[in-house]
């Protein structure tokens, strides 16, 4: 970790570090860890950051309260520190506002905030995420997994990381096949010239329905063959199913990528599911060759019994293989491919045990970069009423969800703004609140958590939603256009005194190192959290001090603070993949 990312800290481990040298010349600590011990304190009478003393007892061999009266004594005189408190083992600092306006609010608004080296540890990392198979719809579920790969990809890049971005559809099985039996056999409505994507996805559903409801019957074993011979083919790469799956496996993507461009979304690879299918099987064979996989009543794998992991069936009796397969195969590529890291792979947490299996199995057979493979669970998304199941049908479509979604935002909050505003400005701002309130709601929750997909609340002006905190940015530009906000003006920030306005500029100064942290622990939602209660604070600050009423001086460094906070909250929400609109 760099200790450049955040002057405030910076400074204070500065006089941490002046004042403890002083007073014990013979201790050698550590300066990082005095950095990131500093944080908030739990309440601003108390002063504005503190610092434990816990962690230096052993080195220095005295009591915690007795080492931070020594600091106090021995701390430097600072033109920044307005005053140091201790609150028993706590020793605490209170920030002068141009210490502030200093170190904080003149960097975010000149942007040198925004381009600090927040670590030095840099490891070039893959993110897989995004997986939707083809031949089935894309839904509302599928959003939590792309919004969460897609915003730690945004964080990763800020902290500066080298970052590889990649998709793996399920191009290929048995899904496949049943949508392409029914459009084969059973299909009788003609082929779609539009939206052949979405219309594709609802055949899966329904051919899925047929195969379950003609079991047990007459028609079983007609059907069974069929599939068998359509999976043949496509395996074989050649016939007339073979053709059709080219063709219905093309609209799919399609739709896939309609869905990417409405999120903003771009990978670097796409891997596919079907051009994992036959090196994965060669893969596997070698090593069954080479003694590190046995074969069990004529299927080939592993034994990870002792592991507590079970046998892993790497290549079934009928020579076909399996998930673990191909992301043996697939695992190997990429380290090959992209000369990557670490590899993470962002799946839902049903198949936590799946990549257990697949990391101890590379592990075994000596693929080195084994220990870098680190699966990121999540929960699913759910509907008010329950689950969704795209094989049962039950499922809100992703297009006709945004469709909606931007039907109701223009009819609720921005049709009263027609003749003023362009039709235009109407449809992109629709777009950005709409887009806002998805990815915002699938990213604020703890991976842990389930979601539960409400598109009224998500919508909300008034609650941890995307588009509240849009409208606290819009809020905040149409206040700076109002009052004449001008960027040249010489800021005197002593003017920025009031608990109110020192706690936002203490709120925004931990922006880097919230944007760090979510980097490390990969959770978003510690952005969100943090945006939200910067959201709260900046109302508080416009509620209790006047702007347009207040003395030149005031108004200037309070326009300044405003506009500081601004864009604090804009690149927060970039992170996570949300365009703040001008005006809402």
């Amino acid at each position: 970790m760099t200790l450049e990312h955040n002057l405030i800290l910076k400074h204070i481990t500065d006089l941490l570090e002046t004042a403890i040298t002083s007073a014990f010349p013979d201790t050698t600590l550590d300066r990082t860890a005095i950095y990131a011990g500093i944080s908030e304190t739990p309440n601003i009478k108390m002063g504005h950051f503190a610092f434990p003393c816990f962690p230096l007892a052993k080195a220095l061999k005295k009591a915690p309260v007795q080492i931070a009266t020594i600091i106090k004594e021995n701390m430097p005189e600072s033109d920044s520190i307005t005053e140091v408190l201790l609150q028993g083992p706590y020793v605490n600092f209170k920030l002068s506002p141009k210490g502030f306006g200093k170190n904080l609010i003149s960097d975010v608004l000149s942007g040198k905030f925004f381009d600090r080296e927040l670590t030095s540890h840099k490891p070039k990392t893959m993110i897989e995420y995004s997986q939707p198979n083809t031949h089935k719809e894309m839904h509302v579920g599928h959003m939590r997994n792309l919004c969460l790969g897609n915003a730690l990809v945004n964080i990763k890049k800020y902290c500066k990381q080298d970052v590889v971005p990649v998709t793996y559809p399920g191009d290929s099985g048995t899904h496949v096949a049943k949508c392409l039996w029914y459009l084969k056999f059973h299909n009788k409505d003609k082929m779609p010239t539009e939206a052949k994507g979405e219309w594709l996805g609802r055949i899966y559903s329904t051919a899925n329905l047929k195969l379950e409801d003609e079991l047990g019957t007459d028609n079983e074993d007609t059907n069974r063959a069929q599939l068998t011979e359509i999976l043949r083919q496509l395996h074989s790469e050649e016939g007339e199913f073979f053709e059709l799956w080219k063709e219905t496996r093309q609209w799919s993507l399609d739709l896939m990528q309609k869905t990417y461009d409405w999120a903003d979304v771009k990978f670097d690879r796409w891997f596919f599911e079907s051009e994992m299918d036959q090196p994965s099987i060669d893969i596997c064979n070698k090593y069954y060759e080479k003694g590190l996989f046995v074969k069990d009543d004529g299927a080939i794998g592993m034994d990870l019994k002792e592991d507590k992991l079970g046998f892993c069936i790497l290549i079934k009796s009928d020579g076909t293989g399996l998930y673990a397969t191909k992301d043996v195969a697939l695992a190997i590529q990429k380290f090959e491919e992209f000369g990557v890291e670490n590899n993470i792979y962002i799946v839902d947490s049903r198949q936590a045990f799946h990549f257990k299996q697949v990391f101890k199995v590379l592990d075994k057979i000596g693929f080195e970069q084994a220990k870098d493979c680190f699966h990121l669970p999540y929960e699913m998304v759910e509907l008010p009423g329950g689950a969704m199941s795209s094989r049962k049908g039950n499922v809100v479509a992703l297009s006709e969800l945004v469709n909606s979604m931007e039907s109701t935002i223009v009819e609720n909050y921005l049709e009263k703004y027609r003749g003023d505003w362009s039709d235009d400005e109407i449809k992109s701002t629709a777009h950005m609140i709409a887009n806002g309130a998805i990815k915002y709601g699938m990213v604020r929750m703890d991976n842990n958590r389930k979601i539960v997909f409400d598109m009224k609340e998500w919508l909300k002006l008034d609650g941890e939603t995307g588009p509240y905190l849009q409208y606290v940015y819009a809020r905040i530009n149409s206040l700076l256009n109002k009052q004449g906000y001008n960027a040249d003006s010489t800021v005197d920030y002593t003017n920025l005194s009031s608990d109110t306005e020192l706690a936002l500029m203490l709120k925004m100064s931990f922006f880097n190192d919230i944007a760090l942290k979510a980097h490390e622990q990969n959770k978003t939602n510690i952005i969100t959290s943090y945006l939200f209660e910067l959201g709260k604070l900046f109302n508080s600050f416009y509620a209790e001090c006047p702007i347009g009423k207040a003395e030149n001086d005031v108004k200037e460094a309070r326009l300044a603070l405003a506009k500081s906070c601004s864009q604090i909250i804009s690149k927060g929400l970039e992170l996570i993949g949300v365009q703040v609109p001008s005006r809402m």
